[in-house]
């Protein structure tokens, strides 16, 4: 069985050296001949995780031995275009070694999570039975061997992502998607974001146990941070074995989560224009800031890349119709309206994307217009009005006083933390 553990001595991380040597050795530990493996990594959207030099050290390592196919996890996002392959993979995996996942029409049912498990672990709160669907690719006998790469890091559905998310959510379908993500709504994200045993991820635990245990599969999970876009490995864990995915939780939670004496009056995120082209994924702006900000505080979202609402049209249809009106009303709107019904995952990220009044939500961007994003629920800043006043280039991240005095808290990068009031975590 292979387990390697691979925490950094120090601050300066692991090096891509030993990070080869893992690798490596992970194979040389299978003890078997490989004729064909798939590697699920994750998407451009996890482009600071180190998933995809890390692939790329697996490709090179096996190509000439076997055939190898990397399928990104994509889950309902839209697939890598050939520059985001090429930048977060690099140039030497040709392209037409690269998979598309969709969730809608690639997948097959593997079992079912019973209701009674559902109820239990959401205290009551959802007693459906749940669809367990994956990438029919998974059940392809002919893989010798199957890879999923990705980052450990606080998330607002399950907790902590990755592990066998990777696999039920990245390369999952519709239902299990769905589900999963109003399961972590109607438990709500301050119970959930930064810790391991959420209800997902007992759900998803249950899965693996039943239905998953044939499959040659296993999990490389990194923890890292990026400090001025500079991404350092602090952790390496690989194997099968969930202690490891609990060690990469318990590093993760050092390494990415940052606690405030006292909650925040104004905070200012920047999103990547290469890596947040969408509220869908920016709003991680508002999930992983919303235990720090005090009521009536204020979030500024600088957003140069965000374009529209959904990562598909259907979800942008609907995100454009209903908006992020908070929890009690999007509640509601599900019970009234077929396609939130038929669509639970976007009605859960409604729920996500507010602040149920709490605190004021305004998006600085230049591809929507002020009815536009007004309209989904947010107030509305010209994004050079906003780099003006709030320049990254100027700003480090943490506390920072501006020319007139004022205080505002800065994050360079949401998807790689969580911050909150301490009081707010426990």
């Amino acid at each position: 069985m292979v387990e390697i553990s691979n925490v950094a001595k120090d601050n300066r991380g692991i090096s891509d050296s030993e990070i080869n040597a893992a690798v490596k050795k992970s194979i040389d530990e299978l003890g078997k001949p490989l004729k064909k493996i798939l590697i699920l990594p994750p998407d451009f959207t996890r482009f600071h995780s180190g998933a995809g030099k890390i692939t790329a050290m697996y490709y090179n390592l096996l190509k000439d031995s076997c055939t190898v196919d990397i399928m990104p996890a994509l889950g309902t996002h839209e697939p890598m275009t050939k520059e985001e392959i090429r930048e977060m993979f690099g140039e030497e995996i040709p392209y037409d070694r690269f998979i598309t996942h969709n969730w809608k029409t690639d997948v097959v049912k593997i079992g079912e999570v019973p209701s009674g498990f559902v109820k239990e672990v959401t205290e009551g709160l959802m007693d459906s039975s749940i669809e367990v669907e994956i990438n029919k690719r998974l059940l392809d006998k002919s893989y010798d061997l199957i890879i999923s790469v990705g980052q450990v890091v606080p998330h607002e559905v399950i907790g902590m992502a990755n592990y066998n998310k990777n696999i039920f959510v990245g390369c999952g379908g519709s239902r299990m998607i769905n589900v999963s993500h109003m399961v972590g709504a109607f438990y709500g994200m301050e119970r959930i974001m930064g810790r391991d045993h959420s209800p997902v991820r007992k759900i998803f635990d249950y899965a693996e146990e039943k239905f998953l245990a044939d499959i040659p599969l296993i999990y490389v999970l990194t923890v890292t941070t990026a400090m001025g876009g500079n991404v350092t490995i602090h952790g390496l864990f690989i194997g099968r074995n969930r202690k490891l995915f609990e060690q990469a939780v318990a590093l993760s939670q050092q390494k990415n989560l940052t606690f405030l004496d006292k909650p925040l009056k104004k905070v200012v995120v920047y999103l990547d224009e290469k890596e947040f082209k969408t509220t869908w994924l920016g709003n991680k702006a508002i999930y992983r800031t919303r235990m720090a900000i005090e009521d009536n505080g204020d979030l500024i979202v600088l957003a140069p890349g965000v374009r529209k609402f959904g990562e598909d049209n259907e979800n942008d249809r609907l995100i454009r119709k209903y908006g992020y009106v908070g929890r009690e009303k999007i509640l509601k709107m599900v019970m009234e309206n077929e396609d939130l019904q038929n669509n639970l995952s976007v009605a859960a990220h409604l729920i996500h994307g507010s602040s149920d009044g709490r605190f004021n939500i305004t998006y600085a961007v230049k591809h929507l217009t002020k009815e536009e994003v007004e309209k989904a629920g947010f107030r509305y800043m010209p994004l050079e009005e906003a780099l003006e006043k709030y320049d990254p280039k100027k700003l480090q991240d943490g506390m920072n006083v501006l020319e007139d005095g004022s205080e505002v808290f800065y994050i360079s990068n949401p998807a790689l933390g969580l911050w909150a009031d301490k009081n707010k975590f426990s």
